[in-house]
């Protein structure tokens, strides 16, 4: 192992974690064949398998998994030794890592673009974790200096600062019998077909406490992990979603999507800025969560609009 490379370690925690060899090789801007050569010659200095290649999804060998655990250690205790040489450096050069649940893509890259205009010598690097928990385990792992998400992890010892409203509510095509109703109960939602998001998303979360707290038990179309794949089935009628309303700005304006007038919605949430205590932030982490926090929410009102003060004060929090 002592001739392992630091670029092996890298290739193979982002190949673990993406069980892939072709998405790390994305997200590292490598090609597959530099991927698999990477990986091959550290199962040559480990002398066994690291991965099992018989499936269509590569999988950790239980060697591999082994090392995972301390080639995270490796990686976050690397990362923490240039933090520290970065705050002797000072803030105008460095590397930050931002991690997001999939429905914050909609405008933190816009807002990394603010960031990187005021701060043009730091390096930014966005992963998309996906739904809440798959978040939540880069946050453990220190993979992610930051994390912009909707749910705090109650599982881990984090500082998490809310920074905008985060409204969420029925969405549903144009022409669709809800929006022919006015202000609709929500009792009437039994009567639709629902398309929602999958178990640990935020978004599901979010939908499955304003069920209970109306008593409604709508049916369910189709369970999907995508809020793209979510929005085109509502355009093509199969049902109705909830969803957050930051992920359908382009829809709505371009006629495709709306929002009927339904009792209790929206309901508003947090976005929060999330990061983990065991971790001491770079100067340049602590640069982009002071600008989310002040810039998060005047950009997510200019994009998206303010939501009303009544349904603010129907669900606070």
């Amino acid at each position: 192992m002592r001739n392992a490379t630091l670029r092996q370690l890298r290739v193979f925690a982002a190949a673990a974690r993406l069980q892939s060899f072709g998405k790390a090789a994305e997200e590292l801007h490598l090609t597959p064949p530099a991927v698999s050569m990477q990986i091959r010659e550290l199962e040559e200095h480990v002398g066994l398998p690291l991965f099992d290649r018989s499936g269509r999804q590569v999988a950790l060998t239980v060697t591999g998994e082994y090392l995972l655990v301390y080639v995270r250690k490796v990686l976050a205790t690397l990362k923490d030794a240039e933090d520290a040489i970065a705050r002797f450096r000072g803030l105008e050069t460095g590397r930050v890592s931002i991690g997001m649940v999939s429905t914050a893509k909609y405008f933190v890259p816009r807002l990394l673009a603010q960031f990187r205009q005021e701060h043009p010598a730091i390096e930014v690097k966005l992963a998309v974790g996906g739904n809440r928990e798959q978040l939540v385990t880069l946050l453990r792992a220190n993979e992610v200096d930051l994390a912009v998400m909707g749910r705090p992890p109650r599982e881990l010892a984090t500082r998490a600062e809310p920074f905008a409203v985060h409204p969420h509510a029925i969405v549903a095509a144009p022409d669709h019998p809800l929006m022919r109703i006015g202000h609709a109960p929500a009792s009437l939602l039994n009567h639709y077909e629902f398309i929602i998001r999958e178990t640990g998303s935020g978004t599901r979360a979010a939908m499955e406490k304003f069920f209970a707290d109306h008593r409604l038990q709508p049916r369910v179309a189709m369970e999907m992990t995508s809020n793209e794949t979510i929005k085109q089935a509502v355009m093509a009628g199969m049902g109705v979603s909830f969803l957050s309303l930051h992920t359908i700005g382009l829809e709505r304006r371009a006629g495709l999507l709306a929002v009927p007038d339904v009792e209790g919605l929206p309901v508003l949430k947090r976005w929060y800025v999330v990061n983990n205590l065991s971790k001491t932030l770079s100067p340049a982490a602590e640069a982009f969560r002071y600008f989310i926090l002040e810039e998060g929410e005047r950009f997510l009102a200019k994009e998206y609009g303010t939501p009303d003060a009544a349904s603010e004060a129907r669900e606070p929090g």
